[in-house]
């Protein structure tokens, strides 16, 4: 599968479709790989006239894992979070939306239709 080499990380990407038709990125939910996106629902977007895209976000499957922190603590990250702090972390959702329109960016498409699931949601 293609990788985008952007900002210093690869993110694995792979598309699904006809490149003519209308795009349609899939953004996953937290720790979810490309392939949660399953093949038969893909196929379904191309055959109704949609080029899709689905990739795998930072620190998941085939992208970029970054080790610096370990796994996070979400319970801690959320009570600093909660005190009106800003947690420690390596990246943010905004770093992670970047990546979206990077993906984009390689493809060389400027509008997109996004559909996002969990925190793909909150990404898109």
């Amino acid at each position: 599968m293609p990788k985008a080499k952007v900002n210093n990380i690869e993110i694995e990407y792979e598309t699904i479709g006809d490149p003519s038709s209308k795009p349609l990125i899939l953004i996953a939910g937290l720790g979810s790989q490309l392939l949660s996106w399953s093949d038969e629902l893909c196929e379904k977007f191309a055959n109704n006239g949609f080029f899709v895209i689905r990739f795998d976000n930072r620190d998941v499957g085939m992208s970029t894992k970054f080790e610096v922190g370990g796994i996070p603590n979400f319970v801690e990250i959320s009570a600093v979070h909660t005190r009106g702090e800003m947690p420690e972390v390596p990246y943010t959702l905004e770093d992670m939306a970047d990546d979206v329109i990077d993906v984009l960016d390689a493809l060389n498409m400027d509008k997109t239709h996004v559909c996002g699931a969990s925190m793909g949601g909150m990404i898109a």
